[in-house]
């Protein structure tokens, strides 16, 4: 088993920890990107990427970093979220897929979350109105010019990072060798996606204590709407039913479950990493993804239920791509079963068999 060091908080929808937590041989810095420019025209003289690391780089022949993968969390998260049993006991221990002693796991906290750049470091609403072209691009530079890797053997991503991954394949084609896209569909976020989330920033923008984010005192109000749209975006229905079948206990569960979520977050950083997928669509240049790829979703997520044409259409358009969708039950996690390895990895070992 992989060895934590510490607790670990419960997720939900993809968010992170409420503290944080470090695993045996983790190494954390940080990437000073300068002059950085972002799709909206505007410019900072540099922003901070901040990383974890598991494992250690090995070189080819010609110098090259070899055996590097990077892994993407979701919207609210950060890299430590996969220190999660469900995740690192599965996957990074000695013999496991992702063995550290065998690959360098490069696990970012993207920009506007965690420990690098974002709206509530000092500029509040007056930070890069960044999205996920940006993101992105300062993944990229993380790795190409800090950490000095040119190629990667994998990108997994979930949820939030699973729509990375999708960009990755077509900003940077070929950059990873293969693609693991987690809950996610590679579609503009429109509909019912797209409204829970504006729903969430509308509360958080007319809460009166807001003051167009020039906030003294926490927008509570707005702050509690917003993760009480996350806590049913990220549920498993079925779950909960058999979990929690009476009235009293699903009242108690959810009074314990808000309590673990609400109050975490920034409103500002809140409203920008929601916002942040406003322009995703890379549904018009799937063609120029052409490493295999692994597109995994579950038919108990809220988010990206299932029935939408899109995964049939989207996996001919991309010649080595897999679509998967787990069956919705009463151990399936909705949302989060993105981080439960258990449903998903022996199909994973087949694409890093590829």
């Amino acid at each position: 088993m992989y060895k934590i060091l510490a607790p670990l908080a419960l997720l939900l929808a993809g968010t992170a920890p409420a503290h944080a937590q470090t695993v045996d041989g983790a190494v954390e810095g940080d990437a000073i990107l300068k002059d950085f420019a972002f799709h909206t025209g505007e410019k900072l003289p540099e922003i901070k990427m901040h990383y974890t690391t598991l494992g250690k780089p090995r070189r080819d022949k010609q110098g090259r970093i070899a055996n590097a993968v990077m892994i993407l969390h979701g919207t609210g998260g950060t890299g430590k979220q996969f220190f999660q049993p469900q995740f690192a006991n599965e996957l990074f221990g000695p013999g496991q897929l992702l063995d550290t002693s065998k690959y360098y796991v490069i696990l970012p906290d993207n920009l506007g979350h965690g420990g690098s750049s974002k709206p509530s470091d000092g500029l509040r609403m007056q930070f890069p109105k960044y999205d996920y072209v940006d993101m992105v691009a300062a993944q990229y530079r993380m790795l190409t010019e800090k950490l000095g890797v040119q190629k990667l053997k994998l990108i997994l991503g979930t949820s939030m990072g699973c729509m990375h991954a999708f960009v990755w394949g077509e900003t940077y084609p070929g950059f990873a060798e293969r693609l693991a896209p987690f809950a996610c569909q590679p579609v503009e976020i429109a509909g019912e996606n797209r409204m829970w989330r504006t729903l969430s920033i509308d509360a958080i923008k007319a809460d009166p204590l807001w003051k167009d984010g020039n906030y003294t005192d926490p927008p509570l109000s707005g702050l509690r709407t917003a993760a009480s749209l996350s806590m049913i975006a990220g549920a498993n229905p079925y779950a909960l039913q058999a979990q929690y079948p009476t009235r009293i206990a699903a009242e108690k569960y959810k009074d314990e479950a808000f309590a673990r979520t609400f109050g975490r977050n920034d409103a500002n950083d809140t409203i920008y990493q929601l916002d942040s997928s406003r322009n995703y669509n890379p549904w018009p240049n799937l063609e120029k993804i052409t490493v295999p790829l692994l597109w995994i979703n579950s038919a108990d997520d809220f988010i990206n239920p299932p029935g939408f044409s899109y995964p049939a259409e989207g996996v001919k358009r991309m010649p080595r791509a897999r679509y998967i969708l787990i069956p919705a039950s009463a151990e399936t996690k909705g949302h989060s079963t993105h981080t439960w390895a258990k449903f998903w990895k022996d199909d994973l070992a087949k694409l890093m068999a590829e």
